[in-house]
């Protein structure tokens, strides 16, 4: 089993301890001048964010994503870099659905969820849902992009309007789809959703290159 590590971030977006690399990474990547380093305990954690952070870094950490080599292709000017950017995959419509969430600017994926039994634009709907829950979650300020019109359409009427026939084979992904309807219906939201300009920017950040 793998050891938990805590992450002391000094300087970052929101300075604090994180328990997981991924929060972690949304606090320092792209961010200049991060300073972050990771402790096995929580005590030692705990006692590193009470201190200077010179005493356990010598120089400001540069965020590794920040410095890590984007997409061959550069973002267009108009693409907001800290930004989620969501997609989804379908082997078959309906058949074995994925989805995904990225951040634009340093590429690096945030969550992932499947493959099961569905179609392309549940996933991409469910996509857009789980990339609200989480920014709320975490107090990030950063839009989403999506390139399904579809998809933020139903979003913004709260209601996933799929054809896909409930059954046994389904009941699973409907559950998740209720679930993500409900939380549409009772949670509030500031983020942005964005329309990624597929003919004019290139594919989304979080394709799954499966052309």
């Amino acid at each position: 089993m793998k050891k938990q590590k805590f992450y002391v971030v000094w300087a970052g977006v929101s300075p604090g301890i994180y328990d997981n690399w991924t929060d972690c990474q949304l606090q320092v990547k792209g961010y200049a001048g991060a300073k972050f380093k990771s402790f096995d305990t929580r005590q030692e954690a705990e006692e590193a964010f009470a201190s200077p952070p010179g005493r356990y870094i010598r120089k400001a950490v540069p965020s590794p994503l920040a410095t890590r080599k984007p997409a061959d292709v550069p973002l267009p000017p108009e693409v907001t870099e800290n930004a989620l950017a969501v997609d989804a995959a379908c082997s078959g419509n309906p058949g074995q659905m994925e989805y995904r969430g990225v951040h634009v600017g340093s590429r690096q994926q945030v969550f992932h969820y499947g493959p099961v039994y569905g179609t392309n634009n549940i996933g991409e709907f469910l996509a857009i849902v789980h990339g609200l829950a989480l920014i709320k979650q975490k107090g990030f300020d950063m839009p989403i992009y999506s390139d399904s019109v579809n998809a933020i359409g139903w979003v913004r009427q709260k209601k996933c309007k799929t054809k896909l026939p409930r059954d046994a084979r389904t009941e699973a992904l409907f559950q998740l789809i209720e679930r993500a309807e409900k939380w549409l219906r009772e949670n509030t939201y500031t983020t942005p959703i964005l329309k990624w300009e597929t003919k004019d920017w290139g594919e989304i950040p979080a394709d799954f290159g499966r052309k």
